[in-house]
């Protein structure tokens, strides 16, 4: 299909589908068999690496029951400022595709319906969760409560054979039909194929909660809300990365332990392994972007000048 001849705000529908976990909460799910569940497996492109300032720009979704796929969604949208050309060269997603897309707030509740009734499944899960967190966020809907299973962790556990588990190398590892990288649903597919390879590799018994034990992280998406964080420093981070100012800040941590900084912010970011904010010291002479754990920040103030 040519996503570029077809209207990006229309759903791409596969077959109508009854919800099969419409009234399965959280510790039903995890005490389930895995040959019983319905899963979506989903994706986002986005118009630059971090959350909060940066948009997403396609989202894609299948949703799987049976051992088939049974429906599908995927959209275009128009991001708040336009995509520089790094970014397009990553997805081939150009300012002009989107020109004339929606923005994401239209079609968000119809995502979340979409994901709401099957369990999630993405490859490199915290990227896209922090992007839809925070859209879910500034439109005050609340969070899905199925937890998020992530392909890149769990492919490390069972498919230890490959040099790296980057999702186009298991792709060409497993000799699955090709399908162009880095557009949403190709890639949301290109998960869900990898995902039905990992559960082959486990007992034909195996429940939610055992996946969720190989890939040795809980998912929730509560723990990635970020906009109305009750920290007053990371408060500060984030209105400086909406603004685009500098910041001055102590940081507990490295050479400069202690003392002052002035740090350019590119991102504020939840994660599994330590809330970061990602940012540039404007004094150092690489002037590479680094992150900086938010434990070890305090004294957060905007330079406005």
């Amino acid at each position: 299909m040519n996503k570029e001849n077809n209207n990006p705000s229309d759903t791409q529908t596969i077959v109508p589908t009854t919800s099969p976990l419409s009234s399965l909460d959280t510790p039903t799910a995890l005490k389930t068999k895995i040959s019983d569940l319905a899963f979506v497996a989903f994706d986002t492109e986005t118009s630059g690496a971090f959350p909060i300032k940066e948009d997403i720009v396609e989202f894609g979704a299948v949703k799987w029951h049976g051992g088939k796929e049974v429906d599908r969604i995927e959209f275009l949208f128009k991001p708040r400022r336009p995509m520089t050309d790094f970014i397009i060269g990553i997805h081939g997603i150009t300012n002009e595709m989107v020109a004339n897309s929606p923005l994401i707030g239209i079609h968000l509740q119809e995502i979340k319906t979409f994901m709401s009734d099957a369990i999630p499944v993405a490859h490199h899960a915290p990227f896209d969760m922090g992007f839809l967190s925070v859209e879910f966020e500034r439109a005050r809907m609340k969070s899905l409560h199925l937890p998020v299973l992530c392909t890149s962790l769990i492919s490390r556990k069972l498919i230890p054979e490959t040099i790296d588990h980057k999702l186009q190398t298991l792709v060409k590892h497993f000799q699955f039909n090709s399908l162009a990288a880095h557009r949403a649903y190709e890639d949301a597919r290109s998960c869900m194929m990898v995902f039905n390879k990992c559960l082959e590799r486990m007992s034909p018994n195996a429940t939610l909660e055992d996946v969720i034990v190989v890939q040795g992280k809980r998912l929730v998406w509560d723990n990635f809300f970020l906009l109305n964080h009750k920290n007053a420093d990371v408060k500060t981070l984030i209105q400086a990365v909406e603004a685009d100012k500098l910041v001055l800040l102590r940081y507990s941590k490295g050479e400069k332990k202690n003392e002052t900084r002035k740090l350019l912010p590119q991102g504020v970011v939840r994660s599994p392994d330590g809330d970061y904010l990602q940012a540039v010291d404007v004094d150092d002479k690489e002037q590479k972007s680094k992150r900086y754990k938010l434990e070890y920040i305090s004294d957060v103030h905007i330079e406005y000048t």
